[in-house]
């Protein structure tokens, strides 16, 4: 069954404990944080404190989302800080450097993904894959939340799915940008195996119900 990941990005961050908490009661797997900084995209967001304060209040796995320049310099503090999975960009480093901060995630014990923008080709994610638990593709441009669906991400994530079956490797497809019930669907038909969503899911009232529909229950 497809995993489900709300983004606290669209969350109510005067309530945000209160929100977490509903949203692990409603059964999502994951906890999506989206860390911003201004550089690498066009908004801010949140830093190391809070994903530290986050990890406090729930048991839910931390999947921190480094939208950042040079992530290298602050991954051990997001792990230090409580994430279970970090994500990086592969635009927003050397490779050298996303070699290094992929080694370093899981020599500490930590699910290692690499994300990529709608326009990078998929071909430059091949030389890392074996290093890989996580592969996000992004649905939308990365940078705000509230955005529309591209359509034409689905037949990526298809020929993902298809290369990663191909090479015996196990590690998830992640989609982000503009989820919702009819697009999960079509995500998840294309390969899919864990859905971001935060508009979705923290719009809602019934967390679970709006996590459950996601899933196509």
């Amino acid at each position: 069954m497809v995993k489900i990941a709300p983004s606290i990005l669209s969350a109510d961050f005067a309530n945000l404990e209160k929100d977490i908490r509903s949203v692990e009661k409603g059964g999502a797997e994951y906890l999506h944080i989206d860390v911003m900084d201004g550089i690498f995209v066009p908004n801010i967001t949140i830093g190391v404190p809070v994903v530290k304060s986050i990890r406090k209040v729930t048991d839910l796995q931390l999947d921190v989302h480094l939208m950042i320049d040079r992530p290298i310099r602050f991954v051990k503090d997001f792990i230090e800080a409580g994430a279970d999975r970090v994500t990086l960009h592969l635009e927003a480093d050397s490779q050298e450097n996303i070699f290094s901060s992929l080694g370093l995630i899981r020599s500490l014990g930590k699910k290692a993904g690499l994300s990529i923008k709608p326009k990078t080709p998929l071909e430059e994610l091949f030389p890392y894959l074996d290093l890989l638990d996580i592969v996000l593709v992004m649905t939308v441009e990365p940078g705000f939340g509230g955005q529309e669906f591209m359509p034409d991400q689905l037949p990526r994530i298809a020929g993902l799915k298809a290369l990663l079956a191909r090479k015996g490797l196990s590690c998830e497809i992640a989609v982000d940008g503009g989820i919702n019930s009819e697009t999960a669907r079509l995500c998840i038909g294309a390969g899919a195996d864990v859905l971001i969503s935060g508009n979705t899911i923290f719009s809602s009232s019934d967390r679970g119900a709006a996590i459950k529909q996601l899933r196509g229950i």
